[in-house]
């Protein structure tokens, strides 16, 4: 059989009536740059995620240097972020002349390690930069708080955690992307909700911040066309992508139980075996599993990827490498040394193929092989 990580065309057939008429209808309108296909989603987004402004733009890593231009700040200020994440998130800190303070993590949900957060804060610390890894939301209520404690912003990467909810020790449940200061998603197509191109989008209740990321994402333009008042960027989620998204995002809650129930196979397959450390799933958030990513012990996680690549089963590293050990960021590195767990984790992570059209057939096979392998 022939297997993905991430099976696209399988789940277009089963919306192509719905997609095919929402890209009909931005191409008999000859709307393809901004219009009312993309002001439609804006709204269902901000519907469906219950936070008052969505700014759609380009792509995830535009949405993370809007957001971090519109809070100005200024070159050699700091910001605290996971060190075991995708590039992306340090790489815009660092095109902003900002320093990037690159902290561990925790290991059993793989989100940045709170104490990590407190020991890093210095005087000219200015944001936070929570990743919300494979699925699942960090410990938001307790970084707000710690925010507010040394007057911090807190910029959310939720690229791979749209449509997870956060819940409150007092009851609250709100969308993750939507509790700090700004929210940014990617909508890469193998995202939960992907377009089938290049997108993104930022998020926030606060109406300043709100127009400041309007203007900086097209060009520094406010409301007075080619009168420009700050130095922006041109980032914008094209129409067509927009409609496709338009369509998506009405079954995204059914993708998350579709993908939950992979996980829950994958799970119950694993359970037994010591080796195998599943994804652990926090109690402040509900997992959505953009990844399905386990741990491997006893130094065996790249001689099964060896095998499972030999025998055609798709898999893959997130990530292989910690950000302060990657050429580019070298000179970032500071007094850190060695991350104690973003150092074990990249040597032990594993992503198993997640996405909506895995049958039980597929699973199976999947686990078997792994199962097999790891007992011989």
């Amino acid at each position: 059989m022939k297997l993905h990580m991430v099976d696209l065309g399988t789940q277009y057939q089963k919306i192509k009536q719905e997609i095919d008429t929402s890209i009909q209808e931005v191409l008999d309108s000859s709307i393809f740059i901004g219009g009312p296909v993309v002001n439609a989603f804006k709204n269902h987004l901000e519907t469906y995620l219950n936070v008052k402004h969505v700014i759609p733009c380009a792509n995830g890593t535009d949405a993370l240097q809007i957001a971090l231009m519109a809070l100005d700040l200024q070159p050699g200020d700091e910001v605290i972020l996971p060190a075991f994440t995708y590039v992306a998130t340090a790489e815009v800190i660092a095109l902003l002349r900002l320093v990037p303070i690159m902290v561990d993590v925790n290991p059993d949900d793989f989100n940045v390690n709170l104490d990590e957060i407190r020991k890093n804060i210095g005087p000219k610390t200015k944001a936070i930069v929570p990743v919300h890894l494979f699925g699942q939301s960090s410990q938001m209520e307790e970084i707000m708080s710690i925010a507010k404690e040394y007057n911090l912003f807190v910029v959310e990467d939720n690229a791979q955690a749209i449509g997870s909810d956060y819940y409150f020790a007092d009851g609250r449940v709100q969308k993750a992307g939507t509790i700090g200061d700004i929210g940014c998603t990617s909508f890469f197509p193998s995202k939960n909700l992907g377009c089938y191109g290049d997108g993104g989008a930022l998020f926030t209740n606060d109406d300043r911040l709100a127009d400041q990321i309007r203007m900086i994402a097209n060009h520094g333009q406010g409301s007075v066309r080619y009168y420009h008042d700050v130095v922006g960027v041109n980032s914008r989620l094209d129409a067509i992508q927009a409609a496709i998204l338009n369509v998506k995002l009405k079954h995204l809650d059914s993708y998350a139980k579709a993908r939950k129930s992979v996980a829950d196979f994958y799970d119950s397959a694993f359970k037994e075996m010591s080796m195998i450390v599943t994804p652990y799933r926090n109690q402040h958030s509900n997992h959505v599993f953009h990844q399905y990513t386990m741990r491997i012990t006893n130094g065996r996680r790249d001689v099964l990827k060896a095998y499972l690549d030999s025998v055609g089963i798709p898999n893959a590293i997130y990530y292989p490498v910690p950000l302060y050990e990657q050429k580019a960021y070298n000179s970032f590195k500071g007094s850190v040394q060695q991350l104690a767990v973003t150092e074990l984790l990249c040597k032990e992570v594993l992503s198993l193929p997640m996405h909506t059209e895995l049958t039980h057939e597929m699973m199976d096979f999947i686990v078997n092989h792994v199962k097999g392998f790891l007992a011989s």
